[in-house]
């Protein structure tokens, strides 16, 4: 057995590119099904690794339902101080900073939570992050 992918429905295709691309992913494939009036894209950190499918049904225009069983999509990262800089740069709330240097969650435009682990041992405890907040859910 192979491990393929993890898929999220999306309200707003563009807006849900815009958040994984800063996260680090990058488009693999797509498929637009007009007779389904739905399109796939798959990403990933690069071509080869395990993907994310996000499903845009054209035709929703309520936000899906959060739906905590779900879980959250992790990815490992070579330095969590920095990743959370720079997702925070780019105007995302980092809701469960990281205060212990190995470990930080952000949320997606439709909820999906994302974790965020620090590759081999954690960085020892760094401001602003040691001393920052929860915010909302994660």
């Amino acid at each position: 057995m192979k491990y393929l992918h993890t898929m999220i429905r999306v309200l707003d295709l563009d807006r849900a590119l815009a958040f994984f691309s800063v996260l680090g992913l990058v488009e693999v494939r797509r498929r637009d099904v007009p007779q389904g009036r739905f399109t796939l894209v798959f990403l990933a950190t690069a071509p080869g690794e395990p993907e994310v499918e996000l499903t845009h049904n054209w035709d929703q225009t309520e936000p899906y339902g959060e739906g905590r069983n779900f879980g959250h999509l992790a990815y490992e990262v070579d330095d969590v101080y920095a990743a959370c800089e720079r997702l925070a740069a780019a105007g995302m709330t980092i809701n469960r900073p990281p205060r212990d240097g190995r470990m930080a969650f952000v949320r997606s435009p439709d909820g999906i939570s994302i974790e965020l682990l620090q590759a081999g041992e954690a960085l020892p405890a760094a401001e602003p992050w040691a001393s920052m907040a929860n915010t909302g859910t994660w």
